[in-house]
């Protein structure tokens, strides 16, 4: 009767052990999923921040309307992207164009005096800053997950339940790499 205890004991512990493995996998996986929304979230907000800096700009930026029209597309293709790489690869692109359009914008006097072009311009560098925060916290709890999914003997349960690894949001644009050159000299 001992040793049949002692296996019955450990089967249980084995069954015991792969549910609570199981349920620290999906827990992850909900994480990750709500750290893709919180992205989401900003990145709409962006969106919906865009049009209002446009057309506030717009009559005033008569001669810049090429550069009106690449951030309008390039919002345009941020909102249709479709997952993870996808939308690190169109977002960096309106993050380029809207940085053209903010460099544009400081050298017209009559935008950077109009107050509704500031606030814009504020609210939209506040959102750049969550979707930072939110794209950091997305890609800690993804290398979380994805660890979890790669160590044993938790690889074994992930594998029988169909975990499958979850993307980082990286930059695919090599010059969104680049530090930027700042000079604080007063030369002119």
């Amino acid at each position: 009767m001992g040793p049949l205890l002692i296996l019955l004991i450990l089967v249980v512990a084995l069954v015991a052990w792969a549910i609570a493995k199981y349920n620290s996998l999906v827990t992850l996986r909900n994480q990750v999923i709500n750290g893709w929304k919180q992205i989401d979230v900003q990145l709409k907000r962006r969106h919906d921040l865009i049009p209002n800096l446009v057309n506030t700009v717009k009559g005033a930026m008569e001669f810049e309307q090429e550069t009106l029209q690449k951030v309008i597309a390039a919002r345009g293709a941020a909102v249709s992207a479709t997952g993870v790489a996808d939308a690190a690869v169109k977002e960096g692109a309106l993050s380029g164009a809207l940085g053209r359009l903010f460099a544009l914008a400081e050298s017209y006097p009559s935008l950077k005096s109009n107050e509704n072009v500031r606030q814009l311009q504020e609210e939209l560098s506040s959102t750049e800053n969550k979707i930072g925060f939110a794209r950091q916290f997305y890609n800690d709890i993804v290398t979380k997950f994805n660890i979890a999914l790669q160590v044993f003997p938790g690889n074994i349960v992930a594998r029988i339940f169909g975990f499958n690894p979850s993307e980082l949001f990286e930059i695919k644009d090599a010059g969104e790499r680049n530090v930027p050159q700042v000079d604080l000299s007063l030369k002119k």
